[in-house]
């Protein structure tokens, strides 16, 4: 059965892997949308830059939460974190799951909502959301949580809103975000051009996807390229989003 839920609302999961899916209708307008994810330690807080799951860093060390990447689907655009709920490590209490408009406010995004699935089996989802922004201003979300419980998992309705958008929304959890480099350009130049926001793309056709045991769904492998973002030095540097659309 299928939970239609309400903000604040939580529902236990029996789960052991399931598939948060952010989705939305496209349109003229309408801005790209990414889902993200913070892996929260008992402080409320990430433990480092690590555990910030997003675009341009698809998946987790421990290799328990993931990216699948956007689709088309025949309600609208997706994209999915996949969360191994059973092998998350034990000083992770929280997971929460965001979505970031990129260089635009959430009024201008159509239908927005999360499906939570089992990912093991291909039924209904567990449970849904529609996500309505309080002011519509917001351009950064947080969708919902999968929080412990005892020995358990539940998931929880959110729906709270940030308007300094993902690289604010980020700092409050505790990632650091280097400030230097826009400085810099600043210095270089004192009035650039204000964001224009970028609008959802046609996506190529579906692509059937094999499964494979203990792999994302749409691939991700473990020896995944250094990204162009890596910050060795220890400061974490949030690149522009875009879209990180499948077959891409």
């Amino acid at each position: 059965m299928t939970h239609a839920m309400l903000k604040g609302s939580n529902v236990p999961l029996k789960a052991t892997t399931v598939r948060a899916v952010l989705r939305w209708t496209p349109g003229q307008g309408v801005p790209d949308v990414d889902a993200s994810a913070l892996l929260l330690g008992p402080d409320g807080r990430v433990r480092s830059d690590e555990d910030f799951v997003f675009y341009n860093q698809p998946r987790h060390p421990s290799g328990k939460v993931w990216r699948l990447g956007k689709k088309r689907g025949a309600e609208g655009l997706t994209d999915t974190i996949q969360t191994d709920l059973a092998g998350v490590e034990p000083g992770v209490g929280q997971i929460l799951l965001v979505a970031s408009a990129d260089g635009a406010t959430f009024d201008a995004v159509r239908a927005l909502s999360i499906l939570l699935y089992d990912a093991a089996t291909d039924g209904d989802p567990i449970a849904t959301f529609d996500i309505r922004p309080e002011t519509g201003e917001e351009t950064a979300l947080i969708c919902g949580e999968l929080y412990r419980r005892g020995e358990g998992w539940k998931f929880r309705a959110l729906g709270e809103g940030y308007s300094n958008g993902l690289k604010g929304l980020a700092t409050d959890f505790g990632i650091s975000v280097d400030e230097s480099e826009e400085a810099a350009a600043g210095a270089v130049d004192p009035a650039p051009l204000p964001p224009t926001p970028s609008l959802s793309q046609p996506l190529p056709p579906e692509q059937p996807t094999a499964q494979v045991p203990q792999q994302p769904a749409y691939g991700y492998p473990n020896n995944l390229p250094t990204h162009g973002y890596a910050y060795p030095d220890g400061s974490f540097q949030l690149p522009p989003q875009g879209p990180q659309f499948i077959g891409r």
